[in-house]
């Protein structure tokens, strides 16, 4: 299932691989697309989104709800 996040906090390249690392932790499988200039992140994963959100934020970025 394909979800979407609105995260800020995201201004490198390094910030888009700590996102995609966090994600990836709780999913190996998790197909994660990052887009900083629109502050997204679309996420396909069977995880739940609270899961996913949780996982960003543990990395230091918002998530909006």
């Amino acid at each position: 299932m394909s979800q979407i996040f609105d995260v800020q906090g995201m201004t490198c390249g390094h910030c888009e691989k700590a996102v995609i690392g966090a994600i990836r932790e709780i999913d190996p499988k998790a197909t994660v697309q990052v887009d900083r200039r629109q502050n997204r992140v679309e996420v396909e994963s069977a995880l739940e989104r609270e899961a996913i959100a949780r996982a960003i934020r543990k990395e230091g970025y918002s998530v909006a709800a």
